[in-house]
């Protein structure tokens, strides 16, 4: 593990948090005068799932890459195809969004099914790590789930505090950080 690794754990953390920012954004607006227990919990419950979806996406794809070695030099293409097809889905769903917000639920429940709903696209991160072993792959979600609590904890508190300035924005940034981050593992496996 070297700087890179590092560097790449914590934009891959910052591209992927965008959704769940966005949506932690509007928690805040929603229920600004929100105890602590619930500000925690917000970022927690999104950090826990930007964790444990690329981890099962690692995890599938080990097996399959070790099953199939042949696959092993498709897995560049594949990162880049799952990275640029995530990050152009954020980017053309932030521009075509409607600017009305609507009325956001903040239950338990509720926030389990927005931290499963943000973290789907995480889910092919594993894809893009597979060449990671299992420790590298454990340390670098880790690392993923660190900046999306750091971030959506920022979130809540920016809803809390000044509404929805940076929605729209967040989502595509996240989305040109997750294309980078394709081209990026596409030239270092390819070349």
């Amino acid at each position: 593990m070297d700087f890179i690794f590092f560097f790449n754990s914590v934009l891959l953390g910052v591209g992927l948090a965008m959704d769940a920012f966005s949506v932690s954004v509007a928690n805040g607006m929603h229920d600004p005068l929100m105890g602590k227990s619930k500000t925690l919990l917000i970022p927690s419950i999104f950090a826990f799932f930007q964790w444990l979806m690329p981890m099962i996406g690692w995890l599938l794809v080990s097996f399959i890459a070790k099953a199939f070695s042949v696959f092993e030099k498709f897995i560049p293409f594949i990162a880049l195809a799952l990275l640029l097809f995530i990050g152009i889905k954020m980017i053309v769903e932030s521009v075509c969004k409607k600017e009305n917000v609507e009325e956001v639920k903040t239950g338990f429940f509720a926030l389990i099914m927005q931290g499963i709903a943000t973290s789907i696209d995480a889910l092919s991160v594993g894809f893009t790590i597979a060449s990671y072993t299992l420790f590298e792959a454990f340390v670098s979600t880790i690392i993923i789930a660190v900046v999306t609590f750091g971030i959506c904890i920022v979130g809540v508190f920016i809803g809390k505090k000044a509404g929805k300035i940076f929605k729209g924005k967040a989502e595509i940034i996240g989305g040109i950080i997750l294309i980078l981050i394709g081209i990026e593992i596409f030239l270092s496996g390819v070349l």
